[in-house]
């Protein structure tokens, strides 16, 4: 038996894919880093191994352009939306989940029959609606926070809802009704019991939501239209777009790794909520 065979049968199968599929993954990033340390910072001269190391690339992205406008755009509004998605969705899980109302199974289906549908697909009625706000109310029209935070909603409140209430309802409901006994509302039930042990899910919703608007193109490319108010996707869109994409493939790649900071800055923050949820959601004897 070879010395390779001996070592995959040592390490195992599931561990040679694991390690497999880690390489896979960081090949991308390896290939973006060395672009961004590249002198020259062109697609065609850009290797794995960079002839050599330069930060020419980060201080160009920060004096040419109006990156510092769009990275601040991006975290602004993504955190945002994220927040007012979760607060929104755990409020709406919890009347579905814990209160009989009419239309309640109506308005399950509904959110998720709306979910169906890619958010794109409304992109001209949204178009539409943004050009007559704009004219009656222009902070919540084209290139505003709020404007962007609106739309995001719309697309987050529905898959959010849905997984926060399966979660609501593997909390019991003996825990309600022992808090009402000892004259709880529900705010409070709401506030001081069930959010406390639901937190994993509220920092998964959290997490996904932020991750899925910092990375969002496509509506953001049509309702941003001011270079200042553009977000990150946008912003370094327009760096590799045109006759001039070649020459700016460092910056982009640059730009590329600093928008990776906020998404492993919130995962690494919201690491301790799940583990603090599972652990006060855990049955003492």
């Amino acid at each position: 038996m070879t010395a390779t065979a001996k070592w995959i049968k040592q390490v195992g199968w599931r561990h040679l894919v694991a390690i497999l599929a880690v390489l896979f993954s960081l090949g991308p990033i390896a290939f973006v880093l060395s672009a961004a340390v590249n002198p020259l910072g062109t697609l065609s001269s850009s290797s794995l191994v960079p002839s050599g190391v330069s930060p020419d690339n980060f201080s160009r992205l920060w004096s040419d352009t109006d990156f510092g406008h769009w990275f601040v755009n991006s975290v602004v509004i993504a955190a945002l939306a994220s927040f007012l998605s979760v607060f929104l969705s755990a409020l709406a899980a919890f009347a579905f989940s814990r209160r009989r109302f009419r239309g309640r199974r109506t308005g399950l289906l509904a959110l998720l029959l709306i979910q169906m549908f890619p958010q794109f697909l409304a992109i001209v009625a949204l178009f539409l609606i943004f050009s007559t706000v704009t004219d009656l109310w222009p902070p919540i029209g084209f290139n505003t926070w709020w404007g962007m935070v609106l739309i995001y909603l719309g697309g987050a409140l529905g898959v959010n809802t849905w997984l926060m209430k399966g979660f609501f309802d593997t909390v019991p409901k003996e825990l309600d009704e022992s808090a009402h006994v000892d004259g709880a509302s529900h705010v409070q039930i709401f506030f001081k019991i069930l959010l406390p042990l639901v937190s994993p899910i509220l920092a998964v919703s959290g997490l996904l939501a932020f991750i899925g608007t910092i990375n969002e193109f496509l509506i953001a490319n049509v309702f941003l239209r001011d270079g200042a108010a553009k977000t990150l996707s946008v912003g370094l869109y327009g760096l590799v777009q045109g006759s001039e994409r070649n020459t700016n493939f460092g910056m982009f790649c640059a730009g590329t790794l600093l928008t990776a900071i906020p998404t492993v800055g919130v995962f690494m923050y919201l690491q301790r909520y799940i583990v603090e949820g599972l652990s006060a959601g855990a049955v003492k004897g």
